[in-house]
């Protein structure tokens, strides 16, 4: 057989075959980074760092890393939304630049570098403002840095929201293509949009934050029946909780019985008294504290009996002063403002108040602002009610007391400057919130050139504001003369509690555009969104117990100058008060804000 060989041409010539190597992990991790950082918006990114270098600057109070971590994570977040927003809505009106690929990876470039340029100057510049905040409140010094804790925590927060935003926008567009079947996409995509974000609010108002708050009333209401080992009921027939009275010692919550166990001893008050000259150390007597624990069906008007009951067995209508004091959320009483009323006028007192909640100020302050304003009004009325019955040559002076949200409650008894000086012979309001209706008509309608943190009211005709423990006394020496009865109000320009509100986020301040406060430094400024967080973050801090009195939300040494500015004894002098500061001790703290 005749074999033929193949032509040439005809041969099957494989080519050999080319195998890419798998890419390592490093790389597979690289890629998926990649393609996560250009998901991102470019404008967004760059508001994101704009926002991180302004929250580094300083707001009112000194703060520890974790809270400039979670300040600056919010606002990164917000600053990124506010860019992406801008960028959208720049594409949808038709000014979308384009950028060439070697622009555009330059533009990255830029960025990148100005992070890593921004972000560490920026964290040095935040420890330098601390360290000048702590200098003016007289604090010691913090050296411990924490610069990869902020930065690794800012990212952490700003991508759980971040991450939680893209979740419901997602959810947003699933449900737009399925109403877009039978509508116009248009129409489909902002009703989506709109059903989206109020399932998400009734969403969290009806369900997650029921939720939060059922398991906070759990955990509150343990701690508030928790009796301390090292507390002893009252024997004195003078405080709620002792035998006599129908007000059971376990009744009264754990601030109520801290306010019926403690105070000066009737030793403590003669020594005070025998230092002096105003009051008679033999004629010091036992303090009157009443108490209300929390009405089991929350009936505040029953409660409020309770207390004017109180008053009537301990006899405290025979005494000179009578404080109407409304509590904060736990029903915790300042034990400073008790102490320097008692030792001012020799237990010569008494002291009316109830508990309301066992929740803490700061629930109440975002969720309930409806009940302490509600309690203040009951107890006050149903104590003036009774009052107005005794004789008027022989009844105790009534004084209304309250800081904090306690501050908020009770002015809720009044309808404004008039009212409270028709029903009172003098209040005292310390530490108010901002959104205080009273506080807020007040301070709005105060005398031109007069600054927010320390307003002036028809030349202090009626009402005055002190505003430190080294400042408080001058603001009462003013040239008119102060007519009685008096009101007081205190507060510290470097207290978030009376400066924080919602406007923060789009709105500048009357005391951002006017000089700052003495505690306040001149780096403070207004930061849209930014400046919210901050202060939000001063609300968890500022009354903390390494804050100095005089400062933030302590007001511990004030109610010396507060209390002489009402009603002092007879002979009482400036020389008192200073003497009743130095018992009370400068560097005392205030304590639980409750």
């Amino acid at each position: 057989m005749e074999h033929t060989e193949a032509a040439p041409s005809e041969v099957d010539v494989r080519q050999p075959e080319v195998i890419e190597p798998a890419p390592s992990p490093r790389h597979r991790v690289a890629d998926a980074l990649l393609r996560y950082v250009r998901r991102f918006s470019a404008t967004g990114l760059v508001l994101a760092l704009l926002f991180f270098c302004l929250s580094c600057t300083p707001s009112l109070i000194p703060r520890a890393w974790y809270f400039q971590a979670v300040i600056s994570g919010m606002s990164v977040v917000g600053g990124y939304g506010l860019g992406a927003f801008a960028q959208w809505f720049a594409g949808r009106v038709g000014l979308r630049v384009r950028w060439s690929a070697r622009a555009g990876r330059l533009a990255w470039w830029v960025l990148a570098g100005a992070t890593i340029v921004l972000v560490p100057l920026f964290l040095v510049l935040a420890a330098r403002w601390q360290s000048e905040l702590r200098e003016l409140f007289g604090m010691p010094a913090e050296f411990a840095a924490r610069d990869v804790a902020v930065v690794v925590t800012t990212l952490v927060v700003a991508l759980l929201v971040l991450q939680a935003g893209r979740g419901l926008r997602r959810v947003a567009q699933l449900l737009s293509r399925l109403v877009g079947r039978v509508v116009p996409a248009p129409v489909a995509r902002f009703a989506s949009g709109v059903a989206v974000a109020v399932v998400t609010v009734l969403l969290f108002n009806g369900v997650i934050w029921s939720g939060t708050l059922s398991l906070l009333s759990s955990v509150y209401a343990t701690a508030n029946d928790t009796v301390a080992a090292d507390l002893v009921p009252p024997t004195q027939t003078e405080r709620s909780g002792s035998p006599g009275s129908p007000e059971t010692w376990e009744s009264l919550g754990a601030e109520g019985r801290n306010f019926v166990a403690l105070g000066p001893t009737l030793d403590e008050l003669r020594d005070f008294a025998a230092a002096g000259t105003v009051v008679d150390p033999d004629a010091v007597l036992e303090p009157v504290r009443v108490y209300a624990g929390l009405d089991a069906d929350g009936d505040l008007d029953a409660t409020a009996s309770r207390v004017v009951a109180e008053l009537d067995r301990t006899g405290a209508w025979d005494r000179s002063t009578l404080v109407v004091a409304t509590t904060t959320g736990t029903g915790w009483v300042d034990p400073g403002m008790s102490e320097a009323l008692e030792l001012m006028h020799g237990g010569d007192t008494a002291i009316a108040t109830m508990q309301y909640s066992y929740l803490p100020s700061w629930i109440s302050f975002v969720g309930d602002r409806s009940t302490p304003p509600d309690a203040g009004k009951a107890l006050f009325e149903a104590v003036y009610e009774r009052w107005s019955d005794l004789p008027e040559d022989d009844r105790p002076r009534l004084l209304t007391f309250g800081i904090s949200l306690g501050s908020f409650g009770a002015q809720g008894a009044f309808s404004g400057l008039q009212d409270m000086t028709a029903r009172t012979d003098g209040a005292l309001f310390v530490g108010t919130p901002g959104f205080t209706p009273n506080w807020r008509d007040l301070t709005d309608a105060r005398d031109s050139g007069s600054p927010e943190y320390s307003p002036v009211l028809d030349a202090g005709a009626q009402v005055r504001w002190g505003t430190g423990a080294a400042s408080a006394a001058t603001i009462w020496e003013l040239p008119t003369t102060w007519e009685e009865p008096r009101v007081v109000y205190v507060q510290h320009a470097s207290d978030g509690v009376t400066w924080w509100s919602p406007s923060l986020l789009w709105s500048e301040p009357d005391w951002l555009r006017e000089p700052r406060g003495p505690d306040v430094l001149t780096d403070v400024r207004w930061w849209p969104f930014v400046t919210f967080w901050q202060l939000t973050g001063d609300l968890f801090v500022a009354a903390a117990s390494d804050i100095p009195a005089g400062h933030g939300h302590n007001y511990h040494l004030e109610y010396a100058d507060g209390f002489s500015a009402l009603h002092p004894p007879a002979g009482w002098t400036d020389s008192d008060t200073q003497r009743l500061k130095d018992v009370m001790g400068p560097a005392a703290q205030q304590g639980s804000a409750g």
